[in-house]
């Protein structure tokens, strides 16, 4: 008889399957013609993502042209800033912008409310849900408090130089701010778990070039503060951790946070992958979002390598980074039939 628990689940739970769980990050739009076509009825992209029914379908569209294995909700990491009380916009082809930092103790008084602001994620999640196939999983998502931070104190995506500046110069006031997005990210996953996601992502994207002390205290430390505070509220979805471009601090991360899956990157070796699984983690990545664009042989290979290393543990098939707008269709189809082992037509659901 089929297990009838998501593949997803089954792999974050530790089992070694007889093919690894699929999907992508950013799979939920950019690429796909079908998504730009619905964010033209959108306002804007802020207004896009707290729209229900649009962000639903969007989460929904490459669901239907391809059988991943878990769906991501389609929203942003700079929604909670945003719900905290700061200005944030998108500029069209530069991407984020944000206003003046707020005083600390102003985010600070947000923090209740600002779960409330985020409800339409919340309904995006249970529009997905019900329409979703109960084999198939549905993550929810948030930004790591470093990473939503940089945001918040540059004001755009940057090299990070004035946040980490920051990180040395002010460190009472930063712990301050990590504190407040702690608080207002826990909650947020919270809500996120009873609209129905059955698992939960932390994104900190911009991990890369922290110092190992610095990295415990504003990556490790606040992760576990974060799954401490959803788990006293009762919530057992498990977590999936991804401390992008930290190199050897990922087993840093994996030794001291609670999460049961951890993301790789596309520099993560072979070996740091299986000394993850030996340590009873689930490990997902780290195919080259660029390599799948490029396509061809090279990709093939590269999937087949991945395959042939890490799956004799519990393993998640995904990109070390998201999908990138310009990739093409049949690129992903390719994959995505390699490692389930069933053809993909690329025109499915166009």
């Amino acid at each position: 008889m089929t297990d009838p628990t998501p593949r997803l689940l089954r792999a974050l739970a530790g089992e070694t399957l007889d093919r690894p769980p699929i999907w992508f990050m950013r799979q939920a739009g950019r690429s796909l013609p079908e998504y730009r076509e619905l964010r033209t009825r959108a306002a804007d992209f802020i207004a896009f993502c707290h729209n229900p029914q649009m962000a639903a379908e969007a989460t929904l569209q490459p669901m239907r042209r391809f059988p991943m294995d878990a769906a991501i909700v389609f929203a942003d990491i700079l929604l909670i800033p945003r719900a905290l009380g700061q200005e944030v916009w998108f500029e069209t082809g530069e991407g984020p912008r944000l206003g003046a930092l707020p005083p600390i103790e102003a985010l600070a008084s947000q923090v209740e409310a600002s779960t409330g602001r985020l409800a339409d994620i919340g309904e995006t999640l249970g529009r997905v849900r019900a329409e979703l196939e109960p084999e198939r999983a549905l993550i929810g998502f948030a930004g790591g408090p470093w990473t939503v931070a940089t945001y918040m104190i540059e004001g755009r995506s940057s090299d990070r130089t004035a946040a980490r500046t920051f990180a040395y110069q002010e460190p009472e006031r930063l712990d301050a701010l990590i504190d407040v997005l702690v608080d207002a990210t826990a909650r947020y996953l919270v809500m996120q778990a009873h609209a129905g996601a059955q698992v939960l992502k932390i994104f900190e994207s911009w991990a890369e070039g922290l110092a190992e002390d610095v990295f415990q205290r504003i990556v490790i430390a606040p992760h576990q503060r974060i799954i401490a505070q959803v788990r006293a509220a009762g919530v057992t979805a498990p977590f999936i951790g991804f401390p992008r471009g930290a190199g050897a601090l990922v087993d840093n991360y994996a030794a001291a946070v609670p999460v049961e899956g951890v993301a790789l990157d596309t520099q993560a070796s072979i070996a740091q992958g299986l000394r993850l699984q030996a340590g009873g983690k689930t490990i997902q990545g780290a195919l080259d979002n660029l390599l799948l664009r490029a396509g061809g042989p090279a990709l093939d290979a590269r999937v087949d390598a991945l395959l042939e290393a890490w799956s004799g543990g519990p393993y998640i098939f995904n990109l070390g980074h998201g999908v990138l707008p310009d990739t093409p269709i049949g690129h992903i189809a390719r994959v995505v039939g390699r490692v389930t082992g069933k053809p993909v037509p690329t025109m499915a659901a166009a």
